[in-house]
């Protein structure tokens, strides 16, 4: 996590001189440009001077647009990189809940109504998309807290985002059921 948040910072601070750069030289030419239409420079340089200050603007305005498609390149990789460990988090995720589900030894239709919950979707849309009445997932879904051994909804979603973080707080010693064993396991490790 740190190695990102320094590779962040890292790439905002190039953008940032690459930004830097771009606007020195375009205000140079920019300027330049304004004094000589309106008279207003008020000291001679010399033309060796003048050269070397409209050659380094003009490099300046030339490499920075090579540096910002070298920070969208960086940027986009990053992105895909991203991506593809979402995926994979994802994938991984769904084989997570699979395995529970069938710990747990929940029906199909249970599976269904428990993933959906996971999900956040309340209990008259469960009832919509599966085509049941309320009372059948309100059965079902008690049914899935009975048998993870959680008291509700919310319990049992902190089941899986314990798993995700790696951490798992402990119980009340009251709690019984998978949820309960599976803490205690753990904590036992």
């Amino acid at each position: 996590m740190r190695r990102i948040r320094r590779s962040g910072r890292t790439n905002a601070a190039f953008l940032l001189v690459v930004l830097t750069v771009q606007i020195g030289c375009a205000y140079f030419f920019v300027s330049d440009i304004i004094m000589t239409i309106l008279g207003l420079r008020s000291t001679a340089i010399s033309w060796q001077v003048r050269e070397i200050q409209q050659i380094g603007a003009a490099v300046g305005l030339i490499v920075g647009p090579f540096l910002g498609a070298l920070a969208l390149r960086r940027a986009l990789r990053r992105s895909d990189a991203a991506e593809k460990r979402l995926r994979l988090a994802s994938g991984v995720f769904m084989e997570h809940l699979a395995e529970r589900f069938e710990a747990w030894g929940l029906t199909p239709a249970e599976r269904d109504v428990a993933l959906f919950a996971i999900k956040g979707l309340s209990t008259s849309e469960i009832s919509q998309l599966r085509a049941t009445s309320e009372g059948t997932v309100k059965a079902q879904t008690y049914a899935i807290y009975r048998k993870a051994g959680v008291p509700g909804r919310a319990q049992l979603i902190s089941l899986f985002v314990e798993d995700l973080m790696g951490d798992s707080l402990p119980l009340p010693s009251a709690q019984t059921g998978p949820a309960a064993r599976l803490v205690q396991l753990r904590s036992s490790e």
